[in-house]
């Protein structure tokens, strides 16, 4: 019996959990790709957390986690992504411990983790359905600026189509896994230079919030590369 209230579900509910259902993600062991971008956001933003949530019926599951370790999902109605998968659109809490906009079970998991900041945007397929959300989260209360949102927001499509392209490669009959472990070896060394970069800029000119204007355009820039070569992968595995 669903325990989902219906006030958080989408009008498109059926349909947009048959698409996460056609990916085959859901309780998928971690991979290296996926959690490389989480550490990438946590880096960039100077936040403790990052997640990739992938909303379920009932469940959220994580598929990649930074700073929460061993979680690995929790009701859909303690999950403050569940809001971004509701509203199909980026969700931004400065401060939670004065959000009206939570459940009740929500805003008992957050406290209980003593989480103060969430910033969410969703994972949306390319048939236009939200699967789930990408998210910060800090301990303390912080602004959040319009052109930091669209770099989340970057992430979050890097992210989506790098589930698009796993299953796309591991249903196919003939690339199948040694392609996805060509894609997501290529792209993690990817991600990996990009966070080393984020670090060197910010030992050389210190941590800033909001990120720096010029920062978060590097990073938008070299993320937007990435979804072309993900679009080139994608068009490979065809």
């Amino acid at each position: 019996m669903p325990m989902t209230p219906f006030s958080l579900l989408p009008a498109n509910e059926t349909t947009r959990l048959q698409t996460l259902q056609n990916y085959d993600i859901l309780h998928s062991l971690p991979e290296a790709l996926f959690t490389e971008v989480v550490e990438l956001a946590a880096t960039l933003f100077n936040v403790p957390i990052s997640l990739i949530a992938l909303v379920a019926a009932d469940e959220v599951q994580y598929k990649a986690v930074h700073g929460l370790p061993g979680l690995r999902s929790q009701p859909r109605v303690e999950a403050v992504c569940a809001l971004a998968v509701k509203e199909e659109q980026a969700v931004v809490f400065t401060d939670l411990a004065h959000s009206h906009a939570l459940t009740l079970e929500a805003e008992v998991a957050a406290h209980s983790k003593g989480l103060r900041f969430y910033a969410g945007a969703p994972l949306r397929a390319p048939d236009g359905h939200c699967i789930g959300t990408f998210c910060i989260i800090d301990r303390q209360p912080r602004p959040f600026s319009a052109a930091e949102q669209l770099v989340l927001e970057q992430h979050a499509q890097l992210v989506a189509g790098l589930i698009a392209i796993r299953q796309q490669c591991l249903t196919h009959p003939t690339h199948g896994e040694a392609h996805w472990e060509v894609v997501r070896t290529e792209l993690a060394w990817e991600v990996q230079a990009l966070i080393a970069l984020v670090r060197y800029l910010a030992t050389y000119s210190g941590t800033h919030i909001p990120v720096p204007a010029d920062v978060l355009a590097l990073v938008d820039r070299r993320l937007q590369e990435l979804r072309g070569k993900l679009a080139d992968y994608y068009s490979e595995s065809l």
